[in-house]
């Protein structure tokens, strides 16, 4: 009885190391070109970056590095608790952390966030049996810990405000009638559209909740996804304060909050790429009486720079090592697109409900 010799497959070749590098000098080359096209001026952008880098003592562009780093890392733990604990077996940390790191690097460079649009492509793309609406429903329970620290420090900022309830309540007590009628109206809103929209939540939850499971056990989502969550929103704190150190802005738990309340309000507001500009602003006004306008400027633009280049060679970096250059440049590729296609397909869903609505209306009307 003979048996058969299992079959060989013959491993592919690598390419020469010459044509590596070409092929990577010429993907450069194209990015280049790109994004001149499309007016970003990669070399004045680098010289900026170093001009910041030059003028800003190594320790401290050191200590702002680590602790960005430490803020990806552990923000991407929490990401990955969430998942692990969804579909045990088939989620890695690298892969998880790598994804994440280029996502936050996408969202410096590209306008209104679709680098987290494409953070859920690429999670629903390499576990298997995840579907979009269960990474949706990950990314809620992600999101839990931001809403409550953001509420946080807006509750932080209104009442530290001195004679906060006499400025912003005088209008109580001048116009009660007025005040029971918003809140009152204010309050059946609220009802009104919380009870049209709960079955679709209710709805959507069916479809999400595999991704949200982690939430079932809430000493393990406190330990593993709140705890990290928390630490790394800290070390976003330290980021902060470093640079405001680098310029000679006093550091102090208040100035903190402004500046995260402001950030807060430029992200969501902001449709420029990593909200330049926009969060420039917000960093000159949250240290109006703290610091000069250069000086508040210098650190927004220097913070900015520094960690959206950190961020981009962190996230090159760990796609790479996770995937591959070519297998991260397709998933990265891919999960770009996917993300325009996506809001682009949002938006084509909005146009139709309107025009479904009018031609209704004036269907009404005929």
């Amino acid at each position: 009885m003979s048996i058969a010799a299992p079959a060989v497959t013959e491993q592919p070749k690598k390419r020469p190391l010459w044509r590596r590098l070409l092929v990577g000098a010429v993907i450069i080359l194209v990015i280049g070109a790109a994004a001149q096209l499309l007016g970003w001026d990669i070399r004045d952008w680098l010289s900026n970056v170093w001009d910041t880098i030059s003028s800003i003592s190594a320790g401290y562009l050191v200590a702002g590095v680590a602790l960005k780093t430490v803020q990806t890392t552990l923000t991407a733990f929490a990401w990955y608790s969430i998942l692990h604990y969804a579909y045990p077996g088939r989620v890695r940390w690298l892969d998880v952390l790598a994804c994440y790191a280029a996502s936050v690097a996408l969202n410096g460079i590209l306008p209104a966030n679709l680098g987290t649009l494409a953070l859920l492509i690429m999670f629903s793309t390499i576990i298997a049996g995840a579907t979009f609406a269960a990474i949706l429903g990950a990314y809620a329970v992600q999101k839990i810990f931001f809403t409550v620290i953001g509420a946080f420090t807006y509750l932080y900022l209104f009442l530290s405000v001195g004679g906060s309830f006499d400025i912003k309540f005088a209008f109580v007590h001048e116009h009660p009638w007025a005040t029971a009628i918003f809140l009152a109206g204010g309050g059946y809103l609220i009802y009104v559209l919380v009870r049209r929209l709960w079955p679709k939540v209710l709805r959507w939850w069916e479809d999400a909740k595999d991704g949200g499971a982690i939430l079932g056990n809430l000493r393990k989502y406190m330990l593993l996804v709140f705890t990290p969550s928390l630490l790394g929103w800290i070390a976003s704190l330290g980021v902060m304060a470093v640079f405001l150190a680098a310029y000679d802005i006093p550091v102090s738990f208040h100035t903190l909050m402004r500046i995260a309340g402001g950030n807060s309000i430029a992200n969501v507001t902001s449709a420029t790429p990593g909200g330049a500009g926009v969060n420039q602003a917000f960093n000159v006004a949250s240290l109006k009486g703290i610091a000069t306008t250069e000086q508040a400027t210098a650190y927004s633009v220097a913070q900015q720079l520094v960690t959206t280049a950190w961020n981009i060679i962190f996230g090159i970096i760990l796609v790479v090592w996770a995937f591959g250059w070519s297998g991260g440049k397709q998933l990265v590729g891919e999960s770009y697109e996917g993300a325009k296609a996506k809001t682009a397909e949002q938006r084509a869903a909005r146009a139709e409900r309107k025009a479904a609505k009018r031609e209704a209306k004036a269907a009404e009307q005929g």
